[in-house]
């Protein structure tokens, strides 16, 4: 299973130095969502961080930017692959939140992020709406997206979203609500090892 990491929304001064930290550990896919920042914030955060990290970054807004810093991939909220005129060889990934559109999305998407799968712990009241059965049913089928469960995701979790049937997990709230985010990184992996199939 994979285990993806969303950025804080906000500026977190520990972000740059935290990342660094997250991808010595062993971090391939961090997903860079600001969805108030600009396109000058944006770059400058970019233009910080070395440009070997530039590879493992989804970057959810100003998706331009996605060719100037040689990016890994752009997430879109509804567009899919087949409809962006951005390059192809990005990973395309969107988020769903009820089974019909999940169901719609697995041949659209490289990756589809399915949330919430439990209680968010970033957002209050953000609470999962899906039967379990059905869920099960669409992750079963064949398709070309890799399936990842948000929302609500620590450690003790996985074990429930392997069982799904899903093939990663992405955080949040987990790692940057966390005292000490590289040792829940490293808790979350510690995890995903030992549950693996």
């Amino acid at each position: 299973m994979k285990l993806i990491v969303i950025s804080p929304e906000a500026e977190d001064v520990r972000e740059h130095a935290v990342l660094a930290e997250l991808f010595a550990a062993g971090l391939t896919d961090y997903h860079l969502r600001k969805p108030t920042w600009t396109r000058e914030q944006l770059a400058a955060f970019l233009r910080v961080l070395p440009a070997g990290f530039h590879p493992r970054i989804v970057l959810h807004t100003h998706h331009d930017l996605a060719t100037e810093f040689a990016l890994g991939g752009l997430h879109d909220r509804d567009r899919p692959k087949a409809q962006s005129n951005l390059l192809g060889y990005f990973v395309r990934s969107r988020a769903v939140h009820d089974v019909v559109t999940l169901r719609a999305s697995l041949d659209c998407y490289d990756r589809v992020l399915f949330s919430p799968v439990f209680p968010s712990v970033s957002k209050s009241g953000y609470l999962p709406s899906f039967a379990p059965a059905d869920l099960r049913s669409a992750l079963a089928l064949p398709r070309r997206a890799e399936v990842i469960a948000l929302g609500g995701i620590d450690a003790s979790r996985i074990p429930a979203c392997r069982d799904l049937g899903f093939d990663g997990v992405a955080v949040l709230g987990a790692i940057w609500q966390a005292a000490d985010p590289v040792r829940a990184f490293n808790e979350l992996q510690n995890a995903l090892h030992a549950h693996a199939a």
